[in-house]
């Protein structure tokens, strides 16, 4: 008996140890904001078994916003005739809990909204292209609150319009106006109060701003149209700057943090650099254009794997910016690494290409084509289930 009940307690243990390697993608780049899923024992087979489609759901924006996971429902802000559509999908099912409408009469421009929304302790944030900002309850979709961050702190939209997301940090939902009046805004979430208005006084960039300690300095990592800049989390002041001006003043993709270095990119063969925020101020490592990611997000697992304007799927030493492989064939991509590998769509054509997160050379895994057509938006990956859209539809994949 005591036997079978000290079974019975590993069996449990077991299973709870492997549960643990699952969770929501909450927000942009994921649970901790990195790109990486932390689930583990996904199928890699994918020649003798492919990932089985679990659902398709049409999408009326034509564009790219990103889904967000948590609390059993996948959130996506889509668009119908001249209106924002905000909708909770069931996960397991893709059929429609709720939906939240409101106004946007502008003209199409590669789509509608952009950003990503936000799920934190049973609220829903997001933000609309032209700059209106809800907070909703998550289970329902009723509005809680909501502020424009254009008008109300007289932000300057870029020319494609705001798709940098929210972040929550603590009692603080933190936004990227843009503008003179003030770059970077601190709300508090719960009431939509303005706590600080700071930053500098650049217009918005696409990238949503990282939370990062560097120097000592709790504060955040913001690219704007032009540059590269630290904000204090606590006053909103500027700390430092570094100019990175682009064409068009697009950068998009989302920096990277690891100890007081930062790693950003842009596209319009502008490159990448490596930066080391210094006591007495940021210093430029090295720079090279190894790396041009015209909007998605590069990660850092082990190394530095992004896609580059060139079409290339790149592994980049991050230490003295060598590529240890470059492949071809990725375009404008968006990727999320997962349990060893990274996963990593086609832009042009949609297919989904699992690659060995190694740095020995590109091994591909397996390749499969759910949605096809174009495929801007990065994947993500929540409860074991990869999640993707192309321009028309939204689908859920079994990674398990």
């Amino acid at each position: 008996m005591i036997r079978a009940v000290k079974s019975l307690l590993v069996v449990i243990c077991l299973l709870l140890s492997l549960s643990a390697f699952a969770d929501d993608w909450p927000a942009f780049m994921g649970p901790n904001a990195n790109g990486i899923a932390p689930d583990q024992g996904i199928n890699k087979n994918w020649a003798q078994r492919p990932p089985q489609v679990l659902w398709k759901v049409p999408l009326g924006d034509n564009g790219y916003a990103g889904p967000s996971v948590a609390d059993g429902k996948v959130f996506i802000i889509d668009h119908e005739g001249t209106n924002d559509i905000v909708k909770a999908l069931d996960l397991a099912t893709g059929e429609e809990v709720w939906r939240l409408s409101y106004p946007d009469a502008q003209k199409y421009n590669y789509g509608f909204a952009r950003a990503t929304p936000v799920f934190d302790a049973g609220r829903l944030y997001t933000l609309g292209r032209m700059g209106l900002l809800h907070c909703l309850k998550a289970a329902t979709g009723e509005k809680v609150w909501s502020r424009n961050i254009q008008a109300d702190f007289k932000g300057q939209r870029p020319k494609w319009n705001y798709a940098a997301s929210p972040i929550v940090d603590g009692e603080k939902l933190i936004v990227h106006p843009g503008g003179k009046a003030g770059n970077v805004v601190a709300l508090n979430k719960l009431t939509g109060e303005t706590i600080w208005v700071g930053g500098s006084g650049d217009v918005a960039g696409y990238s949503t701003p990282v939370i990062a300690t560097l120097q000592g300095q709790k504060q955040y990592v913001v690219f704007t149209g032009v540059s590269l800049i630290g904000v204090a989390a606590a006053t909103g002041k500027l700390l430092w700057r570094v100019p990175w001006k682009t064409g068009s003043n697009v950068n998009a993709a989302m920096p990277i943090v690891g100890g007081n270095f930062i790693f950003i990119t842009s596209g319009y063969k502008h490159g990448c650099a490596l930066i080391e925020i210094t006591a007495q101020g940021p210093v430029v490592r090295w720079s090279n254009k190894l790396i041009t990611s015209h909007f998605n997000s590069p990660i850092y697992y082990g190394y530095v794997y992004g896609t580059s304007d060139t079409g290339h799927l790149v592994c980049l030493h991050s230490g003295n910016g060598t590529a240890m492989w470059r492949q071809p064939g990725f375009k404008k991509g968006g990727l999320v690494a997962v349990d060893g590998v990274i996963i990593v769509m086609n832009d042009q054509n949609g297919d989904v290409v699992m690659v060995k997160a190694s740095h020995e050379g590109y091994q591909e895994l397996g390749r499969v084509k759910p949605l096809g057509g174009q495929s801007w938006t990065a994947p993500i990956i929540a409860d074991g289930k990869l999640i993707i859209r192309n321009k028309q539809a939204l689908a859920c994949l079994d990674l398990m």
